[in-house]
């Protein structure tokens, strides 16, 4: 058995550009014995949000894969992304180790932090209002307790509010802005950087350490590693 390894997932998209989760299922059901941490970069679903009301069958399907793998000894740790809503401290959240919008975690003598990479571009101000607004305690209470069909009507209007507000900046990777945040937070003694969001893969290596900008999975259908383990 080759050295403790760690899985990376990001940018799914299931029950969208993604798919049916069948695929990622059957994928994530290989770790057990090959990875000690699965890491889950953000919008492993079109949506989602913490509560039953929301629930697609994508998420119904892939929530017992997630329990699996925590009950065979493999960390789960999930990047909230721009796609998901209230995920810690509700339904979902004992399907994870951790759940926040950074994950540190340490791999092969590496200090890695994994972000989903929505907050990064300045410049994409319109986003982060929308973010700001969307993601409040107000919002939260909302989602939470509007009576399910108006509330499935509500959640597909914020998805295409979300398409609109993070599309133009999301058509091509603001490379200045990755850069400059990632000195940034190398410099706090990270040697690595995970990113996802953008859908694209690049990476960068800088003096103090590495980011990596992994693929979107609904368009690789590939597990990414870090330490042993293969896609």
């Amino acid at each position: 058995m080759g050295p403790p390894a760690t899985a990376l997932v990001a940018d799914a998209h299931l029950g969208g550009p993604g798919g049916p989760a069948a695929p990622l299922i059957e994928q994530l059901g290989a770790l057990p014995g090959r990875a000690e941490r699965l890491v889950l970069l953000g919008d492993i679903f079109h949506f989602w949000v913490g509560h039953e009301k929301y629930e697609t069958a994508e998420i119904a399907a892939f929530a017992p894969c997630l329990a699996a793998l925590r009950a065979a000894g493999v960390a789960v740790d999930y990047v909230e992304g721009n796609r998901d809503f209230f995920l810690p401290g509700a339904r979902y959240a004992p399907l994870f180790d951790r759940v926040a919008r950074e994950i540190p975690f340490e791999a092969g003598g590496r200090r890695c932090l994994a972000v989903h990479g929505d907050g990064i571009n300045a410049a994409d101000w319109s986003y982060r209002v929308w973010r700001r607004i969307s993601k409040s305690a107000p919002s939260r209470a909302a989602f939470l307790h509007l009576p399910g069909p108006l509330a499935r009507r509500i959640a597909n209007a914020a998805e295409r509010a979300i398409a609109r507000t993070n599309y133009r900046h999301r058509r091509r990777v603001p490379e200045e802005a990755i850069l400059a945040w990632g000195a940034r937070r190398l410099a706090e003694g990270y040697d690595l950087l995970l990113l996802g969001h953008f859908h694209e893969e690049r990476r960068w290596r800088l003096p103090e350490g590495e980011i990596w900008l992994l693929e979107a999975w609904f368009r690789s259908r590939r597990v990414e590693w870090l330490g042993g383990g293969s896609g």
